[in-house]
């Protein structure tokens, strides 16, 4: 009687017991809601991350959103960024450690008007170019300095360098013979305002050698320590990486899934769609895991970024495989 009383009461207690609650995941974007970012919201919407105990919540940025800043703060437990950005953030004080790259190839490039006789890299020279700034810019700079062409704007066979927004104004209208657009984005937002795409010439940074690395994600040093974060990351990791796959696979899904998380109504279907065509072009080839040499690449193209550089030394404890190891192995 007493077993059975036992056992009953072990029963009763399971029962009434809480279930395990999932561990909450704060994921702070670079930009805003698009395909960008396609592989968190499909693992997300396929339950991928509630199958790892997780409940994510994926904060949009913009143009007022730093996310180093977010991530220093406390406001996120991991963003995703470009690695100029984090290894200058690290070499100014803020650890950031790359945990993961999904993106294996730079989508940057220079986008020019044909008709302004510009067919070879060569042909900047005494040109006017758009360019991004807050860190977007030092490839551009590492690719000048590369070429011998002088961006102060003074010097002979020089360049001037403009000082581009978020947005296509300066080659649509005449400012600039050239702006910096990314494959998946801006450069088509050109081709929707009435350009065709012969009278365009593109030059993919990939091509050049100058190309950084983009879209990885990154932590703070210090919670690396933390044998609990740890094992949230890699359950985080195995399942967006598990996202960017399906994305890969199927990106008119995964584009519409975007659509159904864009809280502003700002994106279309068509853009959304092109864009995750493009974009799937830059994570094929990754599962994951950083590639060292992609990283020297990095590093070595914003060490010769001419006279300011965005970083002035090597970096060290810059990323880590021990959690991609874990969630991919």
């Amino acid at each position: 009687m007493k077993k059975l009383m036992t056992g009953a009461a072990l029963a009763m207690g399971l029962a009434s017991a809480p279930a395990w609650a999932a561990d909450d995941v704060t994921l702070q974007l670079k930009w805003v809601t698009q395909a960008q970012f396609a592989g968190y919201y499909v693992a997300l919407d396929k339950g991928f991350f509630e199958e790892e105990e997780l409940n994510v919540t994926i904060l949009p940025g913009g143009p007022d959103i730093a996310p180093t800043q977010v991530l220093a703060g406390g406001g996120a437990d991991v963003t995703v960024e470009w690695m100029p950005a984090a290894l200058a953030a690290r070499e100014k004080g803020l650890p950031m450690v790359n945990i993961a790259q999904p993106f294996k190839s730079s989508g940057m490039m220079l986008t020019c008007w044909k008709d302004a006789g510009i067919a070879t890299p060569a042909d900047l020279k005494n040109r006017t170019l758009g360019v991004w700034f807050f860190g977007n810019e030092f490839p551009f700079m590492s690719w000048m300095s590369q070429l011998g062409i002088s961006t102060d704007g003074k010097s002979e066979n020089g360049v001037e360098v403009l000082k581009q927004g978020f947005n296509v104004d300066p080659l649509i209208q005449r400012q600039a013979d050239c702006i910096s657009t990314m494959t998946y984005n801006e450069y088509w937002q050109v081709i929707d305002a009435g350009v065709t795409a012969e009278e365009l010439v593109t030059f993919k940074y990939e091509d050049q050698g100058v190309a950084t690395l983009e879209d990885g994600l990154y932590v703070l040093e210090e919670n690396l320590a933390d044998p609990a974060f740890v094992d949230k990351m890699t359950r985080f990791v195995r399942a967006a990486m598990k996202g960017w796959k399906y994305a890969e696979e199927n990106p008119d899904e995964a584009a519409m899934i975007v659509l159904d998380n864009d809280q502003t109504g700002a994106q279309t279907e068509a853009h959304q769609k092109r864009m995750m065509g493009e974009v799937a072009k830059l994570t094929a080839g990754s599962n994951g895991a950083l590639d060292p040499a992609d990283y020297e690449r990095t590093v070595a193209t914003l060490l010769a970024a001419g006279a300011d550089p965005v970083i002035t030394m090597q970096p060290e404890g810059a990323w880590t495989h021990v959690i991609s190891d874990a969630a991919l192995n």
